[in-house]
């Protein structure tokens, strides 16, 4: 733990920083503490937090930056939150009222990003509980087999399956019909558990078709959706910070473009209790090395479903953006579960 004094100016330093993107000298704390310290005291002080690692010395200023583990502990420990007025939660209210889910998870990605200037982002919930109406084969050439699948809301997915043998069109019949007889009406999910055992009772090459049915469902519906919508990452081709070092911009927005990679961050946050923030590398992605992420999961009806956030900086107003994020995600969840 800091001592109070260091605290003190550690936090004026961070906060001005913030404020002006300037390295901050011992004048400006002297000034702006609050602390009856002489400019020698400050430097002292100063020196001590640098060698602790919380701030730096930019070669070309005697002011100093506030490092990525000065940031990590000005927000655990000293960071005082802005909360949003009653009016800006009324229009993020009313952004965030439409009936259609996927027009809300939208909206909101869209709120994140025009409340911070940051590039906002919200992982859509996985489509669990696909129930299907009928599935049909039909042969192709060789090997080669086309499934129809129609789902009970009216999807139509077509996948190509690729088997070990040649079947003929009353086996592919006979396989459809067996679907459609005893699991119409059923999730994918209840069906696998199911076929477990009654396919025990089949011949072996039609146990082959059906299992690999069930695996090309299982990827159609998982292809025909977004993972996350993103909206605004343009916004950081304007924060200075991120725009003068090409390299990294250009792999942060190879990252927005694969996804993978947020995503992988998007779930692991899901299980946090509340807002989580990784600063700089703490992400673990090198792309995000100069960056602050903050998140928080979304529910419905009680259940973690997802998980929204902003990329920005890592000098960002964080007593800003935090309570944007926290208060983003609870309405979010309010308008998903009363739909």
């Amino acid at each position: 733990m800091l001592e109070k004094r260091a605290q003190i100016l550690l936090k004026t330093l961070v906060e001005h920083y913030i404020t002006d993107g300037q390295p901050v000298g011992s004048r400006t704390l002297s000034k702006c503490s609050g602390l009856d310290l002489s400019p020698a005291s400050i430097r002292n002080v100063m020196s001590d937090l640098e060698e602790m690692g919380f701030i730096t010395s930019p070669h070309t200023s005697a002011g100093r930056t506030p490092t990525h583990r000065g940031y990590r502990l000005f927000v655990d420990t000293l960071l005082v939150m802005q909360p949003l007025r009653d009016d800006e939660v009324k229009r993020l209210e009313d952004r965030l009222s439409s009936p259609d889910p996927q027009e809300l998870i939208s909206s909101a990605a869209g709120v994140l990003s025009d409340l911070t200037q940051f590039a906002g982002l919200v992982m859509i919930p996985k489509r669990r509980g696909i129930a299907f109406r009928q599935l049909e084969f039909l042969p192709l050439s060789d090997k080669r087999i086309l499934l129809i699948i129609v789902t009970t809301d009216g999807n139509v997915q077509n996948r190509i399956i690729l088997t070990d043998r040649v079947y003929t069109p009353s086996e592919l019949v006979q396989a459809a019909n067996f679907f459609n007889l005893n699991y119409a009406g059923q999730t994918f999910e209840e069906v696998r558990a199911k076929l477990r055992d009654e396919l025990r009772q089949m011949q072996s090459d039609m146990t082959r078709l059906m299992t690999a049915a069930l695996e090309a469902s299982d990827k159609a519906f998982a292809e025909d959706q977004d993972d996350v919508v993103i909206s605004g990452e343009r916004n950081l081709l304007h924060v200075d910070d991120l725009s003068s070092d090409v390299t990294s911009l250009h792999k942060l927005f190879e990252m927005f473009e694969r996804r993978t990679m947020l995503l992988q961050l998007l779930d692991t946050s899901q299980k946090a209790d509340g807002v989580n923030i990784f600063i700089g590398g703490e992400s673990g992605h090198a792309s995000l090395d100069e960056c602050s992420v903050i998140t928080a999961p979304y529910e419905v009806d009680g259940q973690v479903v997802g998980t929204l956030g902003v990329i920005g900086p890592t000098r960002m107003a964080y007593e800003r953006v935090i309570p944007i994020v926290n208060v983003t995600a609870k309405l979010l969840s309010n308008a998903l579960s009363q739909r």
